[in-house]
């Protein structure tokens, strides 16, 4: 599963940011994650809430935001919405399938409420 690796990762940053900004408690940290990241939230939830245990993120609050597939269309430049990952993507606009992802296949650290 490499959420735990994801996991590790994101502490390492939230843990150097806290240092920079002389934070001793991290209350609450927002991420923002893609329906196309290939991450999968309970996971990331999960090894986060095991991974959390005597680091500076130990009582902090986490928060996921699922973030859609946002597409425009090369054809009519219509800007669609797609709220699950799916297979075939086609503008809803006009049917065409030439479209160019705008968000929604990455993972970003969105927030960091420090004390």
């Amino acid at each position: 599963m490499h959420e735990y690796s994801i996991v590790q990762s994101l502490l390492d940053v939230i843990e150097e940011n806290a240092k920079k900004h002389n934070a001793t408690k991290v209350k609450k940290i927002v991420v923002k994650i893609g329906v196309l990241s290939g991450v999968e939230p309970h996971l990331l939830e999960t090894a986060f809430n095991t991974f959390k245990e005597k680091t500076i993120c130990e009582d902090a609050e986490f928060e996921m935001i699922i973030q859609p597939i946002v597409a425009k269309c090369e054809e009519c430049g219509h800007i669609n919405r797609y709220e699950q990952n799916q297979i075939f993507f086609e503008c809803k606009n006009c049917g065409g399938v030439e479209l160019d992802v705008l968000d929604g296949e990455e993972m970003l650290l969105m927030s960091l409420e420090l004390e």
